[in-house]
């Protein structure tokens, strides 16, 4: 599928996040070429009465000016320096960034700042910032989670159509992690009764742990509106044996209960429990304490 890209100014670069387990976000891109059939964006563009099925994806913006506008905020007195999500509405190291840069040059400011950040990615391409990832490591918090919730080849190609393989992103983090920065897996979102048997799930817990991840999460899929009128589509055409199954499941909510949660995420966390998953960066970046004034005064 061949993608337009519009170069397009923004006035902000950072954005206020409610609901939502951080609160700023920032996002160099809007729309993904990933294609996604589990996207959870897609209820997002529904909202905003914009394309959400198989036309998402095909239409790429590129805010040209991010880094500029990223920098002036950054250097605003009222910025407390709150830690900020990179990649929360599109992936941010899809292929466009590979032309732009724009997540490098955001990173690039951040560093400058000494501003935490995490990034959340499905794109081997960030090893290309590795180095501008461990400078700003030396500075503030910085974290980075790839995304695989799978390693079945069949699961990855049905469902994440526009992605680079699953290895290709354990190998991107394992030169993360040997570089010192700090990186871990999101198995998310985990497919009831397509990726959620054991084996396929120890299958990502014992890759993750053999790159080296620092951690691994898991959770499982949920459907707003947007997102499940797509999804249930391609379930319907890539595994239609499953359909019923789904409308049972998802009837009437988005999310599924503790029931059915629990026992998944309880199982990769034994699972990593068992395969030793921890932080074992041979170089841990750490940054160096503040220096506050009243010290200084105080030693002399």
């Amino acid at each position: 599928m061949r993608a337009e890209y519009r170069e397009e100014p923004c006035k902000a670069a950072l954005n206020r996040v409610k609901g939502m387990m951080f609160d700023w976000s920032l996002n160099p891109y809007m729309g993904c070429v990933h294609r996604c059939t589990f996207c959870y964006v897609r209820a997002f563009e529904l909202r905003a009465d914009r394309p959400f099925d198989e036309r998402y994806g095909r239409s790429i913006r590129v805010k040209t000016n991010v880094v500029e506008v990223l920098r002036r905020e950054l250097s605003r007195a009222s910025w407390e320096h709150e830690s900020v999500v990179i990649g929360a509405a599109t992936d941010p190291y899809q292929p466009v960034e590979g032309r732009y840069r724009l997540t490098r040059g955001c990173i690039e400011a951040l560093r400058d700042h000494s501003n935490p950040f995490s990034i959340i990615t499905r794109g081997p391409l960030i090893i290309r910032d590795v180095d501008v990832l461990a400078e700003a490591a030396a500075r503030a918090s910085v974290s980075v989670t790839f995304s695989i919730p799978t390693l079945d080849e069949e699961v990855w190609r049905r469902t994440e159509p526009g992605t680079a393989h699953p290895r290709q992103r354990l190998r991107a983090l394992k030169t993360l992690v040997e570089a010192g920065v700090k990186a871990s897996v999101g198995m998310a979102p985990i497919l009831p009764g397509i990726s959620d048997r054991p084996e396929q799930l120890e299958e990502v817990v014992r890759a993750a742990r053999e790159a080296g991840a620092c951690g691994v999460w898991s959770n499982l899929l949920f459907l707003r509106p947007g997102t499940r009128e797509h999804f249930l589509e391609a379930l319907a055409r890539d595994y239609p044996g499953q359909l019923d199954h789904y409308e049972r499941l998802y009837a009437r909510r988005a999310y599924l209960g503790k029931d059915q949660t629990k026992p998944v995420r309880d199982q990769v966390a034994a699972l990593a429990k068992e395969h030793g998953i921890r932080d074992r960066r041979p170089l841990r970046l750490e940054p160096e304490p503040p220096v506050i004034a009243e010290q200084l005064t105080l030693a002399v």
